[in-house]
């Protein structure tokens, strides 16, 4: 996990060099930061319950030494099309490394107590992640081309290879039953076309091409409950669902991430590209979203003997929420510290509602079942990511486009350079119409942020009013025994 999440906070840094470099258009960039998301949360299923069928170490190992090879091949991406590819495998291997690692620790942590503590430690690591990817991945911005962000994977999964297969525990589900290729394809089916319509309309408008994926991802995705209905071993045990924790946990986890992950995308462009800090300093300034997560570990026993689950999941989503709106403000701030201390609260409300709703997630099914159930958690929160990187990110550039001030006479080619996306316009405009571009993304920004704020207190209020709160002696029961 810590691997995966250096890699997504370091491409976020990355985005301004490889844009100057390889000059992809806006929807190339958009592509680049979201076929990795979206090939995770279309395998993740298959590959969560081929974990238990196989065995969570050896499908872990595999996806690990498959994501260091995809790691050299985007480094050394030559264009934005091949660049586009590597990413796509690094999200089919990617697929494989995350349910295995919760399962991992669901099977190893039968006690609920020790499970939440252990998921607490497990979320501080992929927060440490995105902290240690700006300050190393800024580092390596400085002294080298962006490829060597892709490249720090490498020498991690050497070391992760020999210390994994020392060190982890195997473990499978010993009756797994049949594994059904059709309900496999169908789950890919019904969320890649879905994705792609959002997309495309977003981009290019409603179209019949954005109507026909819609329908395609529908239909499939109606027919893949009707058959994991039929299934003596489904997929997916879609009756989990009429559980009203396990529901609101994924659910809250969804548009949390949908909200947080939209804005973070474009959030290291604006402190590059407005700001005008190099890539170690705007590391450091998001330095305290991470750094608060880690925090998260040391008061999530004590908001959760407080208040309950689904009342902490609510309370540390509205904090979210509050960080978001303070992020807004702080955009037209005169020093970056002012956007530091904002991102304070929206790091330690995401940090506390993450690792509840996860727990909550992974406890509703027998250890047997845990990577299916670990596969539903990841994919709520790489399709919530793909789908917010999509929708507020097209937000970011339609609202830039709208607020645009240009002068009358700026010539065509200049004018739809600045119009394709702010880093084209640094990179190609003089200093007059880069002054007005960036007053136009920090617009942008402003509105998105606000927007994701709004999505952030209906996360809160579905937590609130669906994941059980009750307290039986300074702990909540788990969805299971709800």
């Amino acid at each position: 996990m810590l691997l995966l999440a250096v890699d997504g906070t370091v491409l976020y840094l990355a985005v301004p060099s490889l844009t100057a470099d390889l000059a992809p258009s806006s929807t190339q960039v958009l592509w680049i930061g979201d076929v990795y998301a979206l090939a995770l949360a279309g395998l993740l299923v298959t590959t969560g319950t081929l974990a238990d069928r196989l065995g969570r170490k050896r499908v872990l190992l595999a996806g690990t030494a498959a994501f260091g090879a995809a790691s050299a091949l985007a480094a050394f991406a030559p264009n934005a099309e091949m660049l586009i590819a590597a990413r796509l495998l690094l999200g089919v291997a990617g697929a494989t490394i995350m349910p295995s690692t919760l399962s991992i620790i669901r099977t190893m942590f039968p006690d609920q107590r020790e499970r939440t503590r252990a998921i607490a430690i497990w979320s501080a690591a992929s927060a440490g992640g995105m902290a240690l990817g700006p300050l190393v991945g800024g580092l390596l911005l400085e002294h080298f081309w962006w490829g060597s962000a892709f490249l720090i994977n490498v020498p991690v999964v050497l070391v992760f290879l020999v210390a994994g297969a020392v060190l982890l525990p195997e473990s499978r589900n010993p009756r797994p039953g049949r594994f059904d290729l059709l309900s496999a394809a169908m789950s890919m089916t019904a969320v890649v076309p879905l994705v792609y319509a959002v997309k495309h309309a977003i981009g290019a408008g409603v179209d019949l091409r954005s109507v026909l994926a819609a329908v395609v991802g529908v239909t499939a995705g109606v027919l893949f409950v009707r058959r994991q209905r039929r299934l003596e071993t489904p997929l997916i045990d879609v009756e989990l669902f009429a559980n009203k924790a396990f529901s609101g946990a994924v659910l809250a986890n969804f548009v949390a991430i949908f909200a947080l992950m939209g804005v973070l995308f474009f959030f290291s462009q604006y402190l590059q590209l407005v700001r005008g800090l190099r890539p170690l300093a705007a590391g450091l300034v998001e330095l305290p979203t991470t750094v608060a997560s880690v925090l998260a570990v040391a008061v999530i026993g004590l908001l959760v003997a407080r208040l309950g689950t689904g009342r902490a999941v609510a309370v540390g989503l509205l904090l979210a929420a509050l960080g978001l709106v303070l992020v807004a403000v702080a955009e037209n701030a005169d020093h970056v510290l002012w956007l530091a201390a904002a991102l304070l609260p929206l790091g330690l409300g995401i940090g506390v509602a993450m690792t509840l709703t996860t727990d909550a997630v992974v406890s509703a099914v027998p250890s047997e079942r845990a990577g299916a159930a670990s596969a539903i958690s990841e994919t709520a929160f790489e399709l919530g990511g793909a789908l917010g990187i999509a929708l507020l990110g097209s937000t970011v550039t339609l609202v830039y486009r709208a607020s645009l001030d240009l002068p009358a006479d700026l010539p065509g080619p200049a004018r739809a350079a600045v119009q394709d996306s702010l880093a084209t316009a640094v990179n190609t405009t003089g200093s007059g119409v880069v002054a007005a571009a960036r007053e136009a993304f920090t617009t942008a920004m402003q509105v998105t942020s606000v927007a994701a704020a709004a999505i952030t207190v209906i996360a809160a209020l579905i937590a609130w009013y669906t994941i059980p709160s009750g307290r039986k002696g300074g702990t909540t029961t788990t969805p299971t025994e709800e």
